[in-house]
């Protein structure tokens, strides 16, 4: 239980390897969907990092699991000068901060890595970094939730993924699915009726994402402020970015994030990988095909390959 500078406690699992030789540095990943699930499911994903020697820690957000607190989906990135607010960037940095005294045999150097909300909470640790993280790579992570990822395409509204999301993140601490009550969920969805029906009927008022779809159906200043693109004038570490053609989620985010930086790299530290793979495709099989097309080769295996050549920058700044 990592305290954070308001004392507010977060839930962080440790993974050290058991023949550590030398100090090694950290490779941090921070989620809203359980530290527990996170760790068991990116085995296979980090075995290429743990092969080569590195303490990995896994965090749940604020509010989420383990972890005290409030949860705020996507909270805001503070303004330059606020001293008093907290985002993810202050608990990333509070977090990198604590490890660093309090887990031995560290070489004082840290990475983040993750996919869709854990590639925004690894861009978001970018944007005020502690001096120690040295490496980041966001993949698949949204920078304008209405403009073009995730609740929003391009401003139409995903009225199912947008209704289900929130309800399964913000229904309790831990991941809850609608109870639709049937099998057939579009069927439901037309007899809903107007989108009064959702608070009236169901949400009664306490899913906070859902009543601000509902108050801000126009991009105004609550969606501007979500989008951390304003926030990035310089770059401040190594970054790899990692999108997939095919990303029903998050395609627009993570060119606009290496776009946003692009402008600002001078020293060549801001790289991109894009690749035939779904949300986060490149990550959960070979991606030697999407649905019923074949691409003949292993894309998400060679992606794997390359990323040790790609990322060689990136490795060099934490080893």
């Amino acid at each position: 239980m990592i305290p954070m500078r308001d004392n507010v406690k977060l839930h962080t699992k440790i993974y050290i390897p058991n023949d550590q030789s030398e100090p090694l540095p950290f490779i941090i990943l921070r989620t809203p969907y359980d530290a527990n699930e996170i760790a068991d499911r990116f085995a296979n994903y980090l075995k290429p990092l743990a092969d080569e020697g590195y303490i990995f820690v896994f965090q749940d957000l604020r509010g989420k699991f383990g972890s005290e607190g409030t949860f705020v989906m996507q909270r805001p990135a503070r303004t330059p000068g606020d001293t008093k607010t907290l985002d993810e960037g202050t608990d990333t940095y509070d977090t990198i901060d604590w490890l660093l005294k309090n887990i031995p045999k560290n070489n004082g150097r840290a990475g983040m890595l993750g996919v869709s909300y854990l590639g925004w909470t690894t861009i978001m640790g970018a944007l005020e970094p502690h001096p120690a993280l040295k490496a980041i790579s966001p993949q698949a992570s949204p920078s304008d939730m209405f403009l073009g990822d995730d609740f929003h395409h391009n401003g139409a509204f995903r009225l199912s993924y947008g209704f289900e999301y929130a309800y399964e993140l913000e229904s309790g601490k831990e991941l809850t699915q609608f109870n639709f009550g049937q099998y057939d969920t579009y069927s439901w969805y037309l007899t809903l009726g107007p989108l009064t029906n959702v608070n009236e009927k169901y949400f009664h008022g306490k899913i906070n994402t859902w009543n601000d779809f509902v108050a801000h159906p126009d991009y105004d200043e609550f969606w501007k402020k979500q989008t951390m693109i304003p926030h990035i004038h310089d770059v401040k570490v190594p970054t790899l970015n990692v999108a997939g053609w095919w990303d029903q989620e998050d395609f627009y985010g993570p060119v606009q994030i290496y776009n946003a930086l692009e402008k600002h790299d001078d020293k060549n530290l801001n790289y991109l990988v894009v690749g035939p793979w779904n949300h986060g495709g490149w990550g959960r099989d070979t991606g030697d095909h999407l649905g019923p097309i074949s691409f003949d080769s292993s894309t998400s295996k060679s992606c794997n390959s390359e990323y040790a050549d790609c990322t060689h920058i990136l490795v060099l700044h934490l080893l």
